[in-house]
């Protein structure tokens, strides 16, 4: 009996996410632990941000794995690079802890227009809507609607006229990033599958350019931790993807 569709997504889906438990986890969370903790904290105690995250919740919809727990992923690692960057430039902790809500609240809202088209331009756009209902000043929504209009690839980012809004916006662009390692493989690439309908044929003929831009992204990470640490992201992910496409052509009759 043929396998449907959805069993084979599945299985391809369960071996990624094997081949991926054979990697080390990325030396980011293993070098800062103390930030990526602190980020953990605050996501889930700040007043603020629980209530973005109940907005969103009900509001995002999962375009091509890019949902509400990609959004999650992004929050808690800008938070961190935030963390991590303000400590280099000094900054003082009140002022960590600030940058550290807009980070959250900026990963949680970079994809809320998604299914539209210049889709962080739209999410900008929204987000300036959207948070004057919160407690923020003009600045503040203007560096989270920034930092979401800044994080798509390959584009020309808008600067931003303080160093703390240049770390934000860097920020929320690298932890996007460091999303296209191993989640692109273990989560992101399946629910893009079951989304689009494209076939599975379609799909392995694809497969090589997939990792051609990765190969990209991996020079396009914008703060110096990000610099330093994205590639690695990166280069996990390429491996996983890579011995996944061995197992593809070699095992499967698609």
């Amino acid at each position: 009996m043929l396998e449907t569709r959805h069993a084979v997504i599945e299985r391809l889906r369960q071996k990624a996410r094997e081949i991926a438990a054979r990697h080390p986890q990325a030396d980011f969370y293993r070098d800062f632990p103390q930030q990526v903790t602190r980020s953990g904290h605050y996501f889930q105690t700040d007043p603020v941000v629980c209530r973005l995250h109940a907005f969103v919740a009900g509001a995002i919809e999962n375009d091509f794995g890019h949902g509400l727990a990609h959004a999650q992923k992004v929050a808690l690692d800008a938070g961190a690079l935030v963390a991590i960057e303000g400590e280099r430039a000094d900054f003082a902790p009140a002022l960590i802890v600030k940058q550290m809500r807009l980070a959250h609240c900026a990963g949680l809202l970079h994809d809320i227009e998604r299914k539209q088209k210049n889709h962080a331009r739209h999410g900008a756009i929204y987000a300036r809507r959207l948070l004057v209902d919160y407690p923020f000043t003009s600045g503040e929504i203007s560096d989270i609607a920034t930092a979401i209009a800044n994080h798509e690839a390959f584009g020309s980012p808008l600067e931003l006229s303080t160093r703390a809004g240049q770390i934000l916006s860097d920020s929320l662009y690298d932890s996007d990033k460091f999303r296209f390692g191993p989640d692109n493989f273990t989560h992101t690439v399946w629910d893009m599958i079951e989304l689009s309908g494209v076939s599975m044929e379609r799909f392995l003929t694809l497969y090589p350019r997939g990792i051609e831009f990765l190969k990209k992204i991996r020079y396009t990470f914008r703060t110096r931790t990000g610099q330093k640490y994205g590639p690695q992201f990166i280069d996990i992910g390429i491996a996983i993807g890579e011995e996944l496409y061995l197992f593809m052509t070699q095992e499967l009759a698609l």
